[in-house]
């Protein structure tokens, strides 16, 4: 039972990292049914970057946040703007996987000459600190990535409900023609939502340099976890990619801490067969697909 509840615990803290990034991959998908196989690219470069300010200039990973989401945020509307815009309606769904796995590619090529594909992490001073709870070991970095997480999250549900750019966003993933008849420019939604999303892969990415150690093909098993997350709540929704991340990490860690970590990273896999075999459209997922 002690091996459980740990197990728990560490899936419950891990999963906010999660589903950071899991986010900003759905919301991606909900404003341009875009499936973006550059996110898991984009954490371990956003790693990369909050790993340079630290070693470079002693910068702490989560004050180095706001800079590497600004430089992120920036290379997501330069991807959108150069290479998926100019693609036709007609063939952007299947063009569009080739595209950003291109892209994928050409950031690994640039972080293997960067920083070459020695694994690296950052290590701070309480990278090893934890607490003791009741006999539960809870790690401090995990808890402040948890929290970190959770306010970005929060601040990425109030600009999705409470703004004006929120309000053109879910017009767009509703209905992108009674969006565009409205006044609604969609390329520039469809950059900055494609901007936000990598943002989010960004502040992910710096608290996953504190968890894992990376090197520049991280990112394979990465995205493959990040789909599954995706999928599993429920292509375009944000609160399915949260759900979603739960499930994931809390099953993985659970598996692990009670069975054998060799088994943890073939739990999500089975988890989401099981559940797309009882819903095929994921948890919040709809037959028409949109919705955030």
């Amino acid at each position: 039972m002690h091996a459980l509840i740990q197990g728990v615990i560490l899936g419950v803290l891990t999963a906010g990292v999660f589903a950071l990034m899991a986010s900003g991959q759905t919301l991606i998908f909900g404003i341009m049914k875009v499936v973006n196989l550059a996110q898991g690219a984009m954490v371990i470069l956003g790693a990369y970057l909050s790993y340079q300010l630290f070693t470079s200039f002693g910068l702490d990973p989560f004050l180095a946040i706001p800079v590497t989401t600004v430089i992120m945020f920036a290379l997501g509307v330069a991807v959108q703007w150069l290479f998926l815009r100019p693609l036709k309606k007609d063939d952007r769904s299947e063009l569009s996987l080739l595209i950003t796995f291109a892209v994928a590619l050409l950031i690994e090529g640039v972080m293997s000459i960067t920083w070459h594909t020695t694994y690296r992490s950052i290590n701070t001073g309480y990278a090893n600190s934890s607490w003791s709870l009741f006999g539960y070991q809870i790690t401090l970095v995990r808890l402040w990535a948890f929290l970190l997480s959770l306010a970005a999250l929060g601040l990425l549900y109030l600009l999705l409900n409470h703004t004006r750019f929120g309000r053109a966003v879910r017009a767009t993933v509703q209905n992108p023609e009674s969006a565009k008849l409205l006044g609604i420019e969609a390329d520039r939604v469809s950059a900055l939502g494609f901007g936000l999303g990598a943002a989010t892969a960004a502040a992910a990415g710096s608290v996953y340099g504190l968890l894992y150690p990376f090197n520049s093909g991280s990112h394979y098993d990465l995205i493959s976890k990040l789909l599954s997350i995706v999928i599993l709540g429920g292509l375009g929704s944000v609160g399915g990619a949260v759900l979603g991340a739960v499930i994931v990490s809390t099953s993985s860690a659970v598996v692990a801490a009670t069975i054998s970590p060799a088994w943890s990273e073939m739990t999500f896999f089975v988890i989401l067969i099981a559940i797309l075999l009882v819903r095929p459209q994921g948890i919040f997922g709809t037959t028409v697909r949109g919705a955030l």
